[in-house]
């Protein structure tokens, strides 16, 4: 069994990108949507979580761990591989570096939770990776939690998803990482502003391809999926086909 865990419903396009690289892999999938969003959390509270959910996917028999949550890697990924020696963890962190060795303009952008955005390990990314590219880092407070209420569609949000994008847009950026799995599912929104002055830069398929490398025997199971939540659990499956994931419905016991 593979688990897969983010503070909500983030994390499911990492999920996807996974059943894509692994279609016969049994997956667990935990939102823990008791303490969504992880973004304004303290390092504190993001460990205490990420250590708990990680007892519950090892009680439950995963024997691999994928971290799909940016904020959470950053801050807890090392506590839980300390935690759990036995079982490899493959984290999620924000995509620098196929973004500075791509940018042409020699400038991008990093969308991203106030935590992730405030984190040493993100400066620490942006030294290792992009030392000759200037870097704009974005907070964007809010945005996890309109895909959390699968309010995609609010006026509010394209505006201020506007209003954040458009200035660095200006500055010349033409790489767009985004440092948040929730992130994914605005794409339609981004695109929408960026058009083809600049690029998202989504590492779900890289997360997939690492686990893929390290699944060994998981890799053939029975393609099922199991949903799990610390709060609401009901409310995973019905998201899906909201969140144009109905395919993995299919798979859900």
């Amino acid at each position: 069994m593979i688990g897969v865990f983010d503070s909500g419903l983030g994390g499911l396009s990492v999920l996807a990108a996974l059943v894509d690289a692994l279609p016969s892999a049994n997956f667990i999938y935990f939102a823990d949507t008791a303490h969504v969003p992880y973004g304004n959390k303290s390092e504190e509270q993001i460990q205490c979580r990420v250590l708990a959910i990680g007892e519950h996917l090892a009680s439950h028999d995963c024997d691999l761990l994928v971290v799909a949550c940016n904020t959470a890697t950053t801050t807890a990924v090392q506590a839980l591989r300390a935690a759990h020696p036995g079982i490899p963890v493959v984290g999620i962190e924000p995509g620098i570096k196929p973004a500075a060795q791509e940018t042409r303009s020699g400038r991008i952008a990093v969308l991203a939770t106030e935590a992730t955005a405030n984190s040493q390990r993100l400066q620490h990314l942006i030294r290792q990776h992009a030392g000759n590219v200037e870097v704009f880092v974005e907070p964007c407070p809010g945005w996890a939690t309109h895909v959390e209420m699968l309010q995609l569609g609010d006026p509010a949000l394209a505006a201020d998803v506007r209003a954040r994008i458009e200035p660095l847009l200006e500055k010349g950026v033409d790489r767009i990482v985004l440092g948040c799995t929730h992130y994914s599912f605005l794409a339609p929104l981004l695109t929408e502003v960026v058009g083809t002055r600049a690029q998202l830069v989504d590492v779900a398929a890289a997360v997939a391809r690492q686990t893929q490398r390290l699944a060994g025997g998981l890799a053939h199971g029975s393609g099922l999926l199991q949903l799990h939540a610390s709060a609401h659990p009901e409310r995973l499956r019905a998201a899906l086909p909201r969140l144009h994931l109905g395919h993995l419905a299919a798979r859900v016991i």
